[in-house]
C-alpha cells in the first residue's frame, strides 16, 4: 500500500525556501518510497522547485488553493502572495489526509493551533536563528514536533515551557541548501566587498534612523565594493528605500539587489568580507566563517547588558554616525579581537553548521512518521 505523502508547505516569502527544501532532499535521499507533496503559493516557487526536483521521481508540486500565476520575472524574483490564512484554511481539508505537514514558519501553525483535533502533525523547523529571534509567538507550541539548530536554541524553548521529547537541535538546515545563486563578478575589481543589511523590523533596525545616511556615506567612499541588498520585509514596509538605493545603484562600486533569489539564499553573506548592520539573523549566518563585522546602534540602545543583544560582542558598535567610515576603515585590523568571540557565538547559535543538518531533521520527520500517536 502506497505510503501516505509528507507534505512541506512553501506558502510564504521565498526567503523560508532555504532552510526548508534541504530537508525536502534529505527525505528524498533517505526514502525513496515515500511520496513527499511541495505545496507552492506561486508560480515563483514551483518554477524554483520544479527545477530542483526533476529527477526527484517521488516529489509532487502542488498549487495550493488561491495560487497565483504571476507574470515572467527573474528566476527567483520575490513574488507578490496570495492572502496566507484564507490559503491555509482552503488547503486544511487536503493537509488532513496526509499524516506530517512539514513547515518553516508560524503562520502555518494557525492550523493545529485553531483545530487541535486535526491528526496531522506539524513539524516546524527554524528559518531565523540569534538573540533577537521571536520565540514567545503561541502558535509554536502547536507544532507536534519543532526543529532548532541548536542546543542553545532549544534551551530557549525548554525555559518556555515546550516539552523536551518534542523539540530537537539538528545543526543549520540552510548551510545543506546547494542551490545558491552561482558565483559570479559582481563588480570590476578586486576591492573588499561590504554587506549592508538592516533587520526589517523597525524597532530592530538601523534603517529608519540612519539608513539613508548610511547609504550616502557607503556610496561617497571608494575603499570598498558595497552590496545593498535588504530583507524582503524591509522592502515592503519601507517604500521609500526602493527610491533611496536607486540613486546610487549605477555606481560602479555599489551593488543594489532588491528582488532576486540571491538575496536569500545565501549568496552575498558567503560573498562579503565585511559585514554591516544592527540585529539581522543574516549576521549569523555570516560568522558561520568569522570576518569583520560593524553594527549600528542608531537607536542608542543600552546593550552591552542586554542578552537580546549579545551578537555585537562579535564587532565594533556605532553610537555616532560620524564614526561609521573610521570603523569600516579599522575593522579589518581589529578582527583578531573579535574572531574567537565570533567563533563561540556562531557555533552556539547554528550548531553544526556542516551541512548535516538537513539528514538530522530529515531523521526527525521519519521517526515522527513512524509513531502514529498524536502529540500535542
Amino acid at each position: 500500500m502506497t505510503a501516505a505523502p509528507v507534505a512541506f508547505l512553501f506558502l510564504g516569502e521565498t526567503l523560508l525556501i532555504p532552510h526548508l527544501f534541504p530537508v525536502v532532499e534529505a527525505l528524498a535521499d533517505a526514502r525513496a518510497d515515500l511520496p513527499l507533496d511541495l505545496w507552492v503559493s506561486t508560480s515563483t516557487h514551483e518554477d524554483l522547485l520544479a527545477g530542483w526536483t526533476a529527477d526527484m521521481p517521488q516529489v509532487r508540486i502542488r498549487r495550493a488553493p488561491g495560487f497565483r500565476r504571476l507574470a515572467a520575472t527573474t528566476p527567483g524574483e520575490r513574488p507578490v502572495l496570495p492572502p496566507k490564512l484564507p490559503m491555509l484554511l482552503r488547503l486544511a481539508p487536503r493537509l488532513a489526509r496526509t499524516s506530517i505537514v512539514v513547515c518553516a514558519e508560524q503562520t502555518s501553525l494557525w492550523l493545529p493551533r485553531a483545530f487541535p483535533w486535526m491528526r496531522t502533525r506539524f513539524v516546524k523547523t527554524s528559518h531565523g536563528v540569534g538573540s533577537m529571534s521571536a520565540r514567545d509567538d503561541r502558535r509554536r507550541m502547536a507544532a507536534a514536533y519543532t526543529l532548532v539548530p541548536s542546543e542553545q536554541e532549544r534551551a530557549t524553548y525548554l525555559a518556555r515551557g515546550m516539552a523536551p521529547d518534542r523539540i530537537e537541535a539538528t545543526g543549520y538546515v540552510k548551510a545543506a541548501f546547494r542551490q545558491r545563486t552561482p558565483a559570479r563578478a559582481l563588480f570590476t575589481d578586486d576591492r573588499p566587498v561590504l554587506l549592508y543589511t538592516p533587520h526589517w523590523q523597525a524597532h530592530r533596525s538601523s534603517w529608519p534612523a540612519w539608513g539613508p545616511q548610511v547609504v550616502e556615506h557607503l556610496a561617497a567612499q571608494r575603499d570598498w565594493n558595497v552590496i545593498l541588498a535588504p530583507h524582503q520585509r524591509l522592502i515592503e514596509r519601507a517604500p521609500e528605500l526602493r527610491e533611496t538605493l536607486a540613486r546610487v545603484a549605477d555606481l560602479p562600486h555599489v551593488h543594489v539587489d532588491l528582488d532576486s533569489f540571491a538575496t536569500v539564499d545565501g549568496s552575498y553573506t558567503a560573498a562579503a568580507d565585511l559585514y554591516l548592520g544592527d540585529t539581522s539573523s543574516q549576521l549569523i549566518e555570516f560568522l558561520a566563517r568569522p570576518r569583520p563585522a560593524v553594527f549600528l546602534n542608531a537607536l542608542g540602545r543600552a546593550w552591552a547588558d542586554d542578552p537580546a543583544y549579545a551578537m555585537w560582542r562579535a564587532g565594533e558598535v556605532v553610537d555616532d554616525l560620524a564614526d561609521l567610515i573610521p570603523a569600516i576603515a579599522r575593522a579589518p585590523a581589529r578582527h583578531a579581537c573579535f574572531a574567537a568571540t565570533q567563533r563561540d557565538i556562531a557555533g552556539a547559535a547554528l550548531g553544526d553548521a556542516s551541512g548535516a543538518g538537513a539528514r538530522r531533521a530529515a531523521d526527525a520527520v521519519l521517526r515522527v512518521l513512524a509513531n502514529p500517536r498524536p502529540r500535542r
